[in-house]
């Protein structure tokens, strides 16, 4: 009986023990709930996460009285002390700062904002749910110094401080640690397979060289996006917007963009999530039909049209120059014919491009903490397929593209190892300019077409060649000839041809894009602060990538079997404070090297001074350092795109990629670089038939990139005004940048007499001459400098932002007309918002305001001017606490102004949109 007594007692006791429950409420100082905060238990691993309505709940075993520690991002910790007594807990956390908000990548520690050694820009949770942008990716153009170029609507590309394209290899992008660069394609694909709002905790932006600390490509800035741990996020959550793009070229059309996030801590050692998010619409449709090299003209006045977004009408030449290939013509007939530049009919590329665009993207993670504390071993899958399109030299149809990422990495607090692999598969994509010129050709050969084209209009000529009416006449009837039977965009027989190009790798016949390329990476960092803190904070860390890039020779000259090549990189980094820990000095250095290249050194340099009673003012200065390697399309590529053959300049790509041209000439890589005139001088002789205009190229092979980047900042805090501006100068060395060249069929431009006259001979003809555009460096001067300037003001509840940013190249042109920086970046852009998170009770607004000055856009695909744009996004938002929901309605663009960032692409039109949100903490 004494014994069951016992037993009994220590039940009992052991229940009471496990029964310890804590119900309470988390709100701010405005008395309003606060979702998403974490509760734990002091000295405990027990922890929960408040709801929507900011209610927790969670169970402990410890005794009485013990404390809660409540933390989230954007507020000050506090604390709470739990007894028997304790009935109805409420706690207040207090608002922080902006400046006040912990950043990690301007030193790769954890430190205030607001000293943080060189400019970096924050973008939090209460950013992304109060984002004016139909999608939360497209936003960060509202942060300061941020430009976004718009290729598509699920395909933006971010840039800081100048030299943006679509293809931007100077910017970096790291999703939880991972590179996002597509490794055949060298650029970021923006949040195309990236990652679900729902899951994204912050957003971190390195504007300027990063390398010393990041390695190579961190050359413009560098993009820090951060997802949610499973431990500290919990339960379900979803999101579902919808409504239509307005756009002239394509008329009002439905999209739909839904998402859900899962996640659980099974335990205090081990917690899982899952995210998937889906988008499908109607893109914004290219529909430009300017010929840029001759200005107001059209297919119906200007028998050698090229419109820009039309194609098939690049394969052109001069009557009587094609005539005088052709050895069958009868020679005697050459004077009837003009030098006009006749080109075939192409088609629009909403003939070529059903205009779909699709995201799909679907991650998953499994975190394990076997001590329960900061150890912990994460195993991350990201998979995304996305149909979209890109710009480069050409069009190209992203369709069905699929990456996948996969990362293993071990961390605590003091370090971190992470090993990951990013493969690319190119799926069913298509090159659209090779679209249109082969379905011509499936259809009717060049060769054939222009020959129906010359005959008919020798006939039709008669006795009056020079005769403008007759020769209009004349071209007019060989078009209607030579266009007969043409295949036409909706018939089965275009379908068709449609098919069986694009469906076919080989760029003479067909005009897909095959691509399975991948690299492999792994980096880690040790950081010694908690040993060395008396003198100073250490760190050191490091990296490895190896490529494998596998396109079967139909992107580069892998036709052999995939090239591989590795890099690596070390670095260290020693932070110290000083006077009353106001004075902050930072240097850090990392030392890379390539396979291909010769190792580089990249120092940084900084120091910031805090100052004021209240310590609300800071000063900094840097000097730091950038490079970024050569791409792999720089190092490999061999591919022939119409206009131009993109040769790389890796030593042994330069034999390995050879073209023979229709008179059984053979050109290979190698002649672009040692045996070439440069493209301007080739036109001038073609002007005035003077070989001492003929200059040779003489390009060297390329090799890394550098920047030496100058920063001076100030930041300051007056009440609830806040202040954070920059200026900065950029001085570049041997930057990359493609040249174009001429190189002739026959002869040697440098050899002798008679070799130089037979390279002469060969220019006059096209057919006997091969355009190349090589990867090299400029030897010429170019440097940039800018200034960011921006304030948040809060009063009476509405959040105020503006900034200015200014962007400046200092390159003289005219010494040097063959070079193409491509700085395609504004002088001037402002930007501007005002919002209220509870305007009413339960609701609430924002919207932003872009303005952009005109600029040049400068590409392989077009030049020209960008004109300038204002862009005014606005949503109205209400939240429904019974359902933890929030639906918002919002417009972007709403002025309906259409503009463009960049030439080639569609036309941005306006965005209407609903959605609603469930449970997202």
């Amino acid at each position: 009986m004494k014994t069951t007594t016992l037993i009994l007692m220590l039940l009992v006791s052991t229940l009471s023990i496990a029964q310890n429950v804590v119900d309470g409420r988390v709100i701010d100082s405005f008395d309003q709930p606060i979702p998403g905060v974490s509760v734990t238990v002091k000295g405990t691993s027990v922890s929960t996460i408040s709801d929507f309505d900011g209610n927790f709940s969670l169970t402990t075993e410890k005794n009485y009285p013990f404390t809660l520690i409540a933390s989230s991002i954007g507020f000050d910790d506090a604390t709470f002390v739990v007894t028997s007594d304790t009935k109805d807990i409420t706690i207040v956390l207090e608002d922080i700062t902006f400046l006040d908000e912990l950043v990690i990548s301007a030193s790769r520690a954890p430190e205030r904002l607001f000293e943080s050694p060189v400019s970096i820009e924050r973008y939090g949770i209460k950013q992304i749910k109060n984002a004016t942008s139909a999608d939360f990716y497209g936003d960060l153009e509202n942060i300061k110094g941020v430009d976004i170029n718009t290729n598509s609507l699920a395909l933006k590309s971010i840039n800081t401080r100048g030299f943006a394209t679509f293809t931007n290899t100077r910017f970096v992008q790291l999703i939880d640690g991972m590179d996002n660069t597509a490794p055949a394609l060298n650029f970021v694909l923006g949040n195309l397979v990236g990652t679900n709002e729902l899951d994204v905790q912050n957003i971190e932006l390195l504007p300027g060289a990063s390398s010393a600390l990041y390695g190579a490509n961190a050359f413009n800035g560098i993009l820090f996006m951060n997802s949610k741990n499973p431990f500290d996020y919990q339960g379900i959550s979803a999101y579902a917007k919808g409504g239509i793009t307005s756009q002239e070229a394509a008329g009002d059309n439905e999209f739909y963009d839904v998402g859900v996030r899962m996640a659980h801590a099974f335990s205090d050692k081990f917690a899982a999530k899952a995210n998937f998010s889906i988008l499908k619409g109607t893109d914004w449709l290219a529909a430009d039909k300017r010929d840029l090299e001759n200005p107001g003209a059209t297919r119906e006045n200007n028998v050698g049209y090229d419109g820009l977004n039309v194609y098939g009408d690049e394969a052109k030449g001069s009557l009587r120059g094609l005539a005088a290939q052709n050895p069958a013509f009868d020679q005697s007939l050459l004077p009837l014919l003009p030098e006009t530049v006749v080109s075939r009919t192409g088609y629009d590329e909403a003939d070529l491009n059903d205009n779909d665009v699709e995201s799909l993207k679907f991650d998953t993670s499994l975190h394990y903490r076997p001590f329960a504390n900061d150890f912990e071993v994460i195993y991350a899958g990201k998979l995304g397929r996305g149909t979209t399109v890109t710009q480069d030299a050409n069009r190209t149809l992203l369709r069905n593209f699929f990456l996948q990422q996969h990362k293993l990495e071990v961390k605590n607090d003091n370090f971190f190892v992470r090993g990951y692999i990013t493969a690319e598969d190119a799926g069913d994509s298509y090159d659209i300019r090779f679209t249109g010129l082969n379905i011509n050709n499936a259809w009717k050969s060049d060769g054939q077409w222009f020959q129906e084209y010359i005959l008919t209009y020798l006939g039709a000529i008669g006795t009056n060649p020079n005769d403008p009416a007759a020769q209009q006449a004349a071209h007019a009837a060989a078009r209607q000839v030579a266009e007969t039977g043409r295949l036409i965009p909706g018939t089965p027989e275009f379908e068709q041809a449609f098919n069986q190009v694009t469906s076919d790798p080989d760029l003479a016949s067909g005009s897909k894009f095959l691509e399975k390329s991948s690299f492999r990476h792994a980096d880690a960092n040790y950081n010694f602060s908690h040993l060395t803190s008396n003198f100073a904070d250490i760190q050191i860390g490091g990296s490895f990538r190896e490529y494998k890039l596998d396109s079967e020779g139909t992107v580069f000259t892998d036709v052999d079997g995939p090239i591989k090549y590795s890099e690596y990189g070390v670095y260290t980094q020693l932070q110290r404070k000083l006077l009353d820990e106001r004075l902050k000095l930072t240097g850090s250095v990392r030392y890379d090297k390539s396979q291909l290249f010769d190792g580089n050194f990249s120092p940084r340099f900084s120091v910031s001074y805090t100052f004021g009673a209240n310590k609300t003012r800071n000063l900094r200065a840097s000097v730091q350092t950038g490079f970024r390697n050569p791409t792999t399309q720089d190092l490999f590529i061999g591919l022939d795109i119409g206009r131009t053959l993109l040769v790389g300049s890796a030593p042994e790509n330069l034999d390995r990629y050879t073209v023979q041209d229709d008179f059984n000439n053979v050109y290979t890589g190698r002649d672009a670089y040692e045996n070439s005139y440069s493209a301007s001088s080739v036109q001038r002789f073609a002007e005035t038939g003077n070989p001492a205009d003929l200059e040779i190229a003489d390009i060297d092979i390329v090799k890394p990139e550098k920047v030496t980047a100058y920063e001076l900042g100030y930041r300051a805090q007056f009440g609830d005004f806040i202040f954070d501006g920059s200026v900065y100068y950029n001085q570049y060395q041997d930057f990359i940048a493609n040249e174009t060249v001429i190189v002739p069929g026959q002869g040697v431009v440098n050899g002798t007499d008679a070799e130089q006259l037979q390279a002469i001979q060969s220019l006059t003809s096209a057919g006997t001459r091969r355009t190349f555009t090589a990867s090299t460096n400029s030897d010429v001067d170019i440097n940039s400098y800018g200034a960011v300037a921006g304030f948040t003001y809060k009063i009476k509840g509405f959040d105020l932002n503006a900034n200015y940013t200014y962007a400046k190249e200092d390159f003289d042109k005219e010494e040097n007309p063959d070079f193409r920086s491509n700085f395609n970046t504004p002088e001037h852009k402002v930007k501007a918002s005002i919002g209220n998170d509870e305007l009413f009770k339960n609701f609430g607004f924002n919207t932003s305001f872009v303005w952009s000055d005109e600029y040049l856009w400068e590409s392989d695909f077009g030049v020209g001017d960008i004109p300038s744009y204002t862009i005014i996004n606005a949503q109205i938002n209400y939240s429904i606490p019974a359902l933890k929901a929030k639906l918002k309605v919002g417009a972007n663009n709403l002025g309906g102004d259409e503009y463009f960032t960049a030439i080639g692409s569609g036309f941005i039109g306006s965005q209407y949109y609903v959605g609603l949100s469930i449970n997202n903490l």
